[in-house]
């Protein structure tokens, strides 16, 4: 096996109650299992979940939703299709008993015909666009048209409401106020064209971590008899974008959670080098001193990506994996299989040595860095085995 990931259930636990905690009582939570659980194996994150009270889950297209309900065996657990719909998919929508977000007339024409073939009402969420251009109506006319298409259905009910946010992890964002602002000329538009939803929600990780947000949806779900929801994924495993702006010192949740997913290999070779002997693709790291090397089985084509490597540039920060709980920095370049690193200063380590590729020592917000990118692409980039839960 070249490389296995362990997945910690006490920690992913551990983490949805944390969650649960900061967003406050009265405060749905829908744990996104989108992506193969953000790499972590959504059926054995969602069985997890699920056995510690999930009632919401949050996938991104209805194959997903389906081989994730037929994992589960229950019809009870809610599993919302987050990442848009296409018509085609109203009635495997409908048989897997899976809730879509909607956002245009068709959307809802299709829904009802396939809840009305199948003589069962579906529950769909409908999605606001406040500022991301991507999914969602626009308030105004094409709100308008989808509201009174939903208001006339015998067969669709409009159970949420929902936005997404672009700068949740900025406090005091001014786009996120807008953001709010138009969310809210939403909700009077929605309330007016007759629509009486049951769940608001627009706040990911970030919200719940700034705080700010999740009180303005709290007060105004209030108003409108609604239960607020949040959707979170990142802190469910373990990890939460660091705040920006001139007061964000006090992250309400990123202190709170833990990595779930830890990524591991094994030593498969040594190899001592003079001094002067240059390493890898390119020649681009020369010792300077006698080393002593080790050979890991992992490269880019698993998830341990190429930016990690060293010598390419001044200024350039290399990656590292920890071996005995010491950090082996990576030498020369990562290639497509294989990846060399410096194991000089760790006299224990020897053939068949674990070695930790992600976890603890270094984190996919340390393998961000190197990459210059965020610990989402990390995770859900990562390859190997599920060895253990």
């Amino acid at each position: 096996m070249k490389s296995w990931l362990e997945i910690s259930g006490a920690r992913l636990v551990e983490n949805l109650r944390a969650v649960q905690q900061v967003a406050g009582p009265g405060v749905e939570t829908l744990a996104v299992v989108k992506a193969n659980g953000y790499g972590h194996g959504a059926v054995g994150v969602a069985q997890t979940l699920v056995k510690a009270g999930a009632r919401w889950l949050g996938v991104s297209d209805v194959e997903e939703g389906a081989r994730l309900r037929t994992s589960l065996g229950k019809r009870d657990t809610r599993l919302v299709v987050m990442c848009g719909m296409e018509t085609r998919d109203a009635a495997a929508l409908v048989a897997n008993g899976l809730t879509p977000v909607v956002w245009t007339a068709q959307h809802v024409a299709a829904m009802e015909r396939a809840a009305r073939a199948s003589g069962q009402r579906a529950k769909v969420h409908l999605e606001i666009d406040t500022g991301m251009a991507r999914q969602g109506a626009s308030p105004g006319a094409e709100l308008a048209s989808v509201l009174e298409r939903l208001a006339k259905s015998r067969w669709v009910v409009c159970e949420g409401v929902m936005s997404h946010l672009a700068c949740a992890e900025e406090v005091a964002s001014a786009v996120t106020q807008a953001q709010r602002d138009r969310f809210a000329e939403a909700l009077v538009q929605v309330a007016a064209g007759g629509v009486r939803p049951e769940l608001l929600h627009l706040g990911n990780t970030s919200a719940v971590d700034e705080g700010a947000t999740m009180a303005w949806l709290r007060a105004t779900a209030k108003r409108m008899s609604a239960t607020p929801m949040v959707r979170t994924g990142l802190a469910v495993y373990g990890y939460a974008l660091e705040l920006e702006g001139a007061t964000a010192a006090k992250p309400k949740l990123r202190r709170r959670v833990r990595p779930v997913l830890t990524w591991k290999t094994r030593v498969i070779g040594l190899r001592e080098i003079a001094a002067g002997t240059t390493v890898g693709y390119g020649a681009t790291f020369t010792a300077k001193a006698p080393m002593k090397l080790a050979l890991l089985p992992v490269g880019y084509a698993d998830g341990f990506r190429r930016e990690a490597s060293s010598g390419m540039g001044d200024g350039w920060v290399m990656g590292w994996v920890m071996i005995g709980g010491k950090r082996a920095p990576v030498v020369g370049r990562v290639s497509m299989n294989l990846t060399t690193v410096d194991v000089t200063a760790i006299p224990q380590a020897a053939m068949g040595s674990e070695v930790v590729l992600l976890g603890d020592g270094v984190t996919a917000e340390d393998h961000a860095r190197w990459c210059g990118t965020i610990p989402y692409e990390i995770l859900c980039g990562v390859k190997g085995n599920f060895l253990q839960r």
